[in-house]
């Protein structure tokens, strides 16, 4: 067992509620309670009944809950389909694996019908904590988010399997060596490509999914003695960082600052259902309309400064499915300047397939500034028919761990999507119950209150 290996799996292992900050344990709760409301959002959506019928027909001993209809089925399938509608509609949070809140959460919370003793709120709140520091330390070792991702992988997959392995070990309470075993098993379930985004295909919407369920997985198998590759971390050929990052790896990243720098501090909540990579610019022309009191009708044009990136990710104006437009910078300003929001209802294909969105998009261009790095965000600019012209550059977007959304918002984000499957009775009974969640001795209430 190589030394990067014992000592994440130690910290993984050792690692308890007292250990972590009062602030860091708030923290988690706000990505917990918005992660159950991006999943009950979705788990009524196509795609997540599509994949369901699809387990169904697999057939299984009824143990885990699918959230927001009742279901019952494996722990592996449990976290699959919980993964799959919690990245439904890309109000997921992000900045971890990237999207650590759609794949741990619906790990650890398959895997508690599992566990012999009553599970405590304590008991959740530090396994999530450690499979977002986890699957985010393996991107850090991958060379980051950009080198990781421009090289074709998508991270939330690749690297959120170790983060789902991680929280499913800590849950279990798996030993040293166990955790070890089951990291190293998640790193030959790692997968997930950036294809989608070349025809607005739905296998983006399954990544996390299957995160999750690997990670369920691989913790199973290693508490029932399958052991992985010691030197998953290491500079050998078939290890994780060796293939999937040759020219990017910086193992030193998995292991820096352990127990002192934590990861979900650097997540974001989203207040936008797109791509993360939109946020900004949003914001941007949000700001300039109420600064200048500027309607859509005032707008002759919008110029969008950004880098090569940013502009590959999402620089699409293909509508015809959810999936595309999410991911389209383009669509995203146009549904905030005529709507006065990127919500959810933005995206309604209605609005997409609308003649005033198709003039408006005639009005936005995207320009490539090769000055900008990678993880730049982008400048715009807004000119009115009259001749005016203003430029913006939000560098911390609204959402963000230094720009976060208020209480109050969050708390609106939670209602509006658990609204759309669970009563408002119901959504205010869970809503206190992960306000609260480290009060909880036994959890098992949790899982009713989802369906």
């Amino acid at each position: 067992m190589s030394q990067l290996m014992d000592d994440l799996a130690a910290f993984v292992a050792s690692t308890g509620f007292s250990d972590l900050p009062p602030d860091l344990v708030a923290r988690a709760k706000r990505h917990i309670l918005d992660t159950f409301g991006a999943t009950l959002a979705g788990s009524n959506s196509p795609i997540a009944q599509a994949v369901q019928q699809t387990v169904a027909a697999e057939g299984c001993t009824p143990l885990a809950s699918v959230w927001g209809c009742g279901w019952q089925t494996s722990p592996r399938n449990a976290a699959w389909l919980n993964g799959v509608a919690a990245h439904m509609y890309e109000l997921d949070d992000t900045g971890g694996c990237d999207h650590s809140g759609a794949v741990v959460l619906p790990a650890v919370m398959a895997l508690i019908p599992q566990c012999a003793a009553p599970v405590s709120g304590q008991a959740l709140i530090t396994a999530v904590v450690l499979g977002y520091d986890v699957g985010r330390r393996v991107l850090e070792a991958c060379g980051g988010y950009a080198a990781h991702n421009e090289a074709g992988w998508h991270s939330t997959a690749t690297c959120g399997v170790f983060g789902a392995a991680a929280a499913a070990a800590s849950l279990l309470q798996l030993n040293q060596n166990q955790t070890a075993q089951a990291l190293g098993i998640a790193a030959s379930f790692s997968s997930g490509l950036w294809g989608f985004i070349h025809d607005g295909s739905q296998s983006k919407k399954l990544h996390a999914g299957r995160a999750a369920e690997g990670g369920v997985l691989a913790a199973l198998l290693a508490a029932k003695g399958i052991t992985g590759p010691g030197q998953t971390f290491d500079d050998v050929w078939g290890g994780f960082l060796q293939t999937f990052a040759p020219a990017s790896r910086q193992p030193a990243a998995l292991t820096a600052e352990l127990g002192q720098v934590w990861k979900l501090n650097r997540c974001s909540i989203k207040p936008y259902a797109s791509c993360r990579g939109t946020h900004s610019a949003i914001d941007a022309v949000g700001l300039l309309m109420a600064e200048h009191n500027c309607g859509a009708e005032q707008i002759a044009r919008i110029d969008v400064y950004l880098n090569p990136f940013l502009l590959d990710m999402c620089g699409n104006t293909d509508l015809q499915s959810l999936a595309a437009a999410q991911m389209s910078l383009p669509y995203a300003l146009a549904a905030r300047v005529l709507f006065g929001h990127a919500g959810l209802d933005a995206y309604d294909s209605d609005k997409r397939a609308s003649s005033e969105v198709a003039a408006m998009l005639d009005r936005i261009t995207l320009h490539i500034d090769q000055q900008q790095g990678s993880s730049d965000e982008p400048v715009v600019e807004l000119q009115t028919r009259t001749g005016e012209r203003w430029r913006q550059h939000v560098a911390v977007p609204l959402g963000a761990p230094a720009n976060p959304l208020s209480d109050t918002a969050l708390l609106d984000k939670f209602t509006q999507l658990a609204n759309r499957v669970l009563t408002p009775p119901q959504t205010r009974t869970l809503q206190d119950y992960c306000l609260t969640l480290e009060q909880q001795a036994d959890i098992s209430e949790l899982l009713a209150l989802l369906k």
